[in-house]
């Protein structure tokens, strides 16, 4: 906030227990703090891990990677499986139809 001192080695610490502790969003922001640094790799595991919890922004920095040669096609169709399956674990009829619900009542119809 306003007129506090930032503690960047703290706000890491937090980031990675929270990472550690299965945050996908959290993990991603990790992956583009490794990728500012110029630590692909590292930046490529953080992805690869939020990928697989579903995070589609890392499917997106990963196809990236992958155009770059930095990700191989094997590990890239694993992380998409892997991302599948858990999107597919979230699916339920009754959030089938609140995404409904939205779509339509965003569109006024």
């Amino acid at each position: 906030g306003q007129g506090v001192e930032k503690d960047r080695e703290k706000e890491m610490c937090h980031l990675e227990k929270a990472a550690i502790d299965g945050h996908p969003n959290v993990r991603f922001n990790l992956g583009c703090e490794e990728e500012g640094s110029g630590n692909i790799e590292r930046a490529v595991k953080h992805f690869t891990i939020a990928a697989n919890l579903g995070h589609d922004e890392s499917i997106k920095a990963l196809m990236e990677y992958f155009k770059e040669g930095f990700v191989d096609k094997d590990e890239l169709a694993a992380t998409l499986r892997a991302h599948k399956a858990a999107v597919d674990a979230t699916k339920s009829p009754q959030r089938d139809a609140a995404e409904e619900y939205y779509r339509i009542s965003r569109n006024g119809g």
